[in-house]
């Protein structure tokens, strides 16, 4: 399709464009709202109707994991189904010197054995209303910096109301980059346990080496139990357990909780993400994976303490590269708006005006109020705790949006979390974040002695206390000498509120008290600067984008629920080679063998002891083409027929750029095919009081 620009009007061309990225000759692509699913394509391209009741089902069977990942019920007794590596943190949670859980799994062989996971929140979407309407008659007419205030207000209003009301957990969700409000109405389970998890080396079998990458051998796999009253929950909707397994070019659904996408970016705003966002975080990673594994080297229990956040690091390391990768390959631009090449439209304008001002407060921005210069959780618990004091004296809309009446339970309960937190490595981190700090400042003043940041020196980006003190001296008495580490602390400086708060002498919380003006400073200019005149410019672009295609595209990804649907499919790689879509036991065995057994290619011991009894044919991982990124870890895949057929853990390596573009000729969805997770817990983990409850 060939256009010309003079011919066309800006809100066209930007309008055509949008449907060449969005609606035209995509194949697979979309991660869809359930409220507007994707019915015609899926019957174009698959002869299958999807029916209300069906997609009913499924959005009830499925779950929200905490606040980074995705699960669903496959059972009526509460059974909830993710990832190993989404549940890491509660088998940490748990685990002892004498016993590593992530390393060594778990499995409760009866229910009074399950095992509580205190501050973890699993909620199910119920209902949505569409609340654009009320928001725009609240913000009409009023300029960008005003506007958001109120929408903030009437957000806070609207929450409140309906959860009062409805009894549900409500939150209003932003879609489309601000040209649609939904409402989302959730059911909210606190009481979770944990039932069964693996070993570490047969979960995330092939570790970093093997992170992206396809064929791969993971039961990366956990299980959990939602409880009401002491009791396991009774759901009416879960998803049954396929038998039959899946064939090449089947088609299948993921109904998961993408964590964020960029694909109706304009050009300079992905230009931004090139040239500052992804940068910065590749630097944090790569320091922080060196630091993490120095410590971790030193001994067993210190590659224990700290190994969960090494597995962390080196994932994002890995797909920041993938997405830098992205953002330099010249194909990605095809088709992407840009303000610099069209006659400049005024949200155009806005946005690369937003990103350019921006750029110099990004780092100061998410090293103070984004918490990265004080990498620490009991940091995070003292500002956590000052916040809680401060916001709960104002009225619900006025206060920072974490804390308004919608989200108070969750900061509680984040807040009472047991998870043991160890003195070292809190030193560790905040010393290193401490370092960071300083070296970005002192970096800046050498370049140039008058730098300044919005009128003010840059050297007060130094707290006074780490003009006294070097970043380890100050590390060690801050953690040392805290006592918020303790629950019982907490919950006495939350019971007892602001003048609790205000009268403690804990050292950590005094230091939160000292930056926190600065935080919020720097988070009031990022978003005065940054994110209202951008929220504000997509909204006026998504208008014009409904205006021309109404509202049959699918939304930038927001942590909110979504469907997508594919086929199991293989690819070729870049060399030529072909790529089965389906792996088997007898390939891991092979691969282990081949890789020496050295680490991380040695399985467990007990699927060496018990390696005659596995059905060496039983598939194991499987590759499809639904359109997934971070944040769908843990989704369900299922078939036609509702029926789970695997659980989504990763994506190929081709897949990473999926932030910015979908291509279904590599890009990949990789999933724990259903039938290892049985295998498994019948010959391996003598689970039978589980498999029973997924196959009855």
């Amino acid at each position: 399709m060939k256009l010309s620009i003079s011919k066309l009007t800006c809100a066209t061309l930007f309008a055509a464009l949008v449907f060449i990225s969005f609606t035209n000759a995509r194949a697979d692509e979309g991660m869809w709202l359930f409220e507007a699913p994707p019915k015609q394509q899926v019957k174009e391209r698959y002869n299958f109707d999807m029916t209300d009741s069906w997609l009913e089902h499924l959005r009830l069977s499925s779950v929200r994991f905490g606040r980074g990942g995705s699960a669903s019920f496959v059972s009526a007794n509460g059974l909830i189904m993710t990832n190993h590596h989404v549940g890491a943190g509660y088998l940490q949670m748990h685990s002892t010197p004498e016993n590593d859980m992530l390393a060594n799994g778990f499995y409760a062989k009866t229910l009074a054995d399950e095992l509580p996971c205190k501050g973890l929140e699993c909620i199910t979407l119920y209902e949505v209303v569409d609340v654009t309407e009320q928001l725009a008659a609240a913000t009409k007419g009023l300029a960008a910096d005003d506007a958001a205030k109120v929408r903030k207000t009437k957000i806070a209003e609207i929450e409140k109301e309906n959860a009062d009301k409805k009894n549900l957990h409500c939150e209003v969700v932003t879609l489309f980059q601000g040209g649609k409000y939904h409402l989302y109405c959730y059911k909210k389970y606190t009481d979770v346990r944990l039932v069964w998890a693996p070993e570490q080396n047969i979960a995330s079998f092939g570790g970093d080496p093997d992170n992206y990458e396809y064929p791969r051998y993971c039961v990366d796999c956990s299980l959990f139990r939602a409880y009401e009253n002491g009791k396991p929950a009774v759901v009416k909707h879960y998803l049954k357990w396929a038998t039959g397994g899946v064939t090449d070019g089947e088609l299948v659904f993921v109904a998961g909780h993408p964590g964020t996408t960029n694909r109706a970016y304009t050009k300079e705003h992905l230009i931004y993400l090139r040239d500052v966002h992804f940068p910065e975080r590749l630097e944090r990673m790569y320091r922080r994976e060196v630091i993490y594994s120095v410590f971790a080297n030193r001994n067993l229990e210190n590659a224990r303490r700290v190994g969960h956040d090494l597995d962390v690091v080196q994932n994002y390391r890995k797909r920041a590269i993938g997405q830098i990768d992205g953002l330099q390959t010249p194909s990605l631009w095809n088709g992407k708006i840009t303000a610099a090449s069209v006659a400049s439209t005024r949200p155009e304008a806005i946005i690369a005006k937003a990103c350019e001002r921006s750029a110099p407060i990004y780092k100061p921005h998410i090293y103070y109020e984004g918490g990265e210069a004080f990498n620490s959780q009991t940091f995070r618990f003292a500002r956590q705790i000052l916040r809680l004091a401060d916001e709960l004296e104002k009225p619900n809309a006025n206060r920072l949006k974490e804390y308004r009446d919608s989200g108070i339970d969750f900061v509680k309960q984040t807040l009472l979390n047991e998870a043991p937190i160890y003195e070292d490595v809190e030193v560790l981190k905040l010393t290193d974040s401490l370092t960071m700090l300083e070296e970005y400042v002192y970096g800046e003043l050498i370049l140039d002695a008058n730098k300044k940041l919005n009128d003010k020196p840059l050297g007060e980006l130094i707290p006074p206390e780490l003009q006294k003190e070097s970043p380890k001296e100050l590390a060690i008495r801050l953690v040392r000498g805290s006592k918020l580490r303790d629950v019982a602390v907490r919950k006495a400086l939350i019971d007892g509120g602001k003048k609790a708060v205000d009268a403690s002498t804990d050292p950590m919380l005094l230091f939160a008290k000292a930056v926190d003006e600065r935080s919020r400073k720097l988070r009031e200019i990022y978003e005065n600067e940054y994110d209202s005149p951008t929220t504000a410019a997509y909204a006026e672009l998504a208008k014009e984008r409904f205006e021309q295609l109404g509202t049959n595209v699918y939304p930038d990804a927001t942590f909110t629920l979504r469907l997508s649907y594919g086929a199991v499919k293989g690819y070729k790689e870049d060399d030529g080679t072909q790529v089965k879509p389906v792996t088997n036991i007898a390939g891991m065995f092979e691969r282990a063998e081949t890789m020496k057994y050295r680490e991380p290619f040695n399985p467990p011991k007990s699927w060496l002891d018990n390696k005659s009894k596995l059905n060496q044919n039983c598939a194991f991982n499987l590759v499809s083409t639904n359109d997934i990124i971070g944040g769908n870890s843990g989704s369900p895949m299922v078939n036609a027929k509702g029926e789970v057929v695997g659980l989504v853990f990763d994506g190929n390596i081709y897949s990473l750029s999926n932030n910015f573009v979908y291509s279904e000729t590599q890009s990949r969805c990789v999933s724990v095919h259903v039938d290892v997770i049985l295998e498994s817990l019948r010959k391996i983990y003598n689970a039978e009081r589980i498999v029973e409850e997924l196959v009855k």
